[in-house]
């Protein structure tokens, strides 16, 4: 058992908010304790917090890591199947190299979570997973396959396939494709509710190509939407509300251009990445101001950095400066926490220091929005992974 004493708590939960001079119990992977004047138990590692402020393990709930690799170039570039407007058989987590250096900046960055998959030159892309950012084997590291089937509006798989002479050519053909592709799986799924036994497919091919969809359909994991610009974000709630579906908007750029439309529509999003260059049309009105309109109108809202777009380690500056742009200081902290949790449907689990959910937690030395701050220890699955040499663990 590890005890953490004498740490301001942040807990992200509203009915205990912040705890001074609180105790976290930690038994395996869990937190079985939380609050003020907690015995710890005989023969416990203690950590002294030392009054420093201790969070939930930060979230990033749209990124590429280990799937576009730093500093190896095309060898390690495997976001993006540039050859088929629609693969959604195809999964994050047989891509995902866990060796990539941005895991470690996570870490030491204080996130424990992120949500990885395939890239946005597709109209379907493939299926996102929940991973821990710490492990040498991805398959110890998931939380959750599926937990997102990734599709795609606007610029890039219009100028992927454009520029081929190939369709998707314009920003119609991309929802029509669209349409086409989830009729026929809709068709396909109702047809057969229950993946098939091995050999005992009707049809195999079909099952390899529809039978991701299951989850789709049935609600169990969203549709994962890229889509910067109002009409495209527009277009994706259309096309979400035919088919009944539920999706998370992610990057959102124009968001707040349309945020009413956006609370009606009762989507998320996923706001980011802000901390880059405008280099494309659809980002022209990209800004920071967008994570505080679309929450102050009622949408649930996470931050994201889309590494490598904005480097992992990034996550929190993120969040800061959309503080500064109008998102509440508590929102802020929501949107890389609970909030970000809530839209990968993993809230049951992290998100915030609650007794039951994951030891996933990070101590700070000062605020993590400040830029001066430090994460001291990073812990996931009740282990410390990270830890600062100011701490002597």
């Amino acid at each position: 058992m590890i005890a953490v004493i004498n740490a301001k708590i942040v807990t992200m939960e509203k009915e205990t908010g912040i705890i001074e001079n609180g105790t976290v119990l930690i038994e395996d992977d869990k937190i079985r304790k939380v609050g003020k004047d907690i015995e710890v138990p005989a023969g416990a590692v203690t950590v002294d917090a030392k009054g420093n402020m201790l969070l939930p393990g930060f979230i990033e709930a749209h990124c590429h890591m280990g799937i576009t690799e730093e500093k190896k170039g095309r060898e390690g570039d495997d976001c993006n199947e540039c050859v088929d407007p629609l693969t959604p058989y195809l999964r994050a987590i047989d891509a995902i190299n866990p060796m990539d250096a941005a895991f470690h900046s996570a870490v030491a960055a204080g996130i424990t979570s992120a949500m990885i998959g395939p890239g946005s030159a597709n109209v379907v892309g493939g299926q996102f997973a929940f991973v821990k950012t710490h492990g040498r084997c991805i398959d110890d590291m998931i939380r959750l396959a599926p937990a997102a089937m990734k599709v795609a509006f606007g610029e890039n798989p219009k100028m992927n396939y454009g520029m081929k002479d190939s369709s998707p050519y314009t920003r119609m053909a991309i929802a029509a494709m669209l349409r086409r592709e989830l009729l026929t799986a809709k068709n396909y799924v109702e047809r057969n509710p229950q993946k098939p036994e091995p050999g005992h497919e009707e049809d195999a091919d079909q099952e390899f190509r529809f039978g991701c969809y299951r989850d789709v359909f049935s609600g169990k994991i969203p549709l994962k939407v890229h889509a910067h610009r109002a009409d495209d974000i527009m277009t994706a709630i259309r096309i979400a509300r035919e088919f009944g579906l539920d999706i998370t908007l992610d990057h959102c750029s124009e968001g707040h251009l349309i945020a009413e439309e956006v609370r009606k529509s009762g989507f998320p999003a996923i706001v980011g990445p802000d901390l880059a260059s405008r280099n494309k049309i659809e980002v022209q009105n990209m800004a920071f101001k967008t994570a505080g309109q679309l929450r102050k109108s009622g949408v649930t809202v996470a931050v994201t950095t889309d590494h490598p777009v904005t480097l992992i380690q990034s996550l929190p500056l993120c969040g800061a400066l959309a503080v500064k742009e109008g998102l509440s200081p508590e929102a802020g902290l929501e949107a890389i926490t609970i909030a970000a949790a809530k839209i990968c449907r993993m809230d049951h689990i992290v998100g915030s220091i609650r007794e039951g959910k994951l030891a996933d937690l990070v101590l700070f030395r000062g605020h993590p929005f400040e830029t001066f701050s430090k994460v001291l220890f990073t812990m996931i699955d009740g282990k410390i992974v990270y830890r600062d040499a100011e701490m002597f663990l």
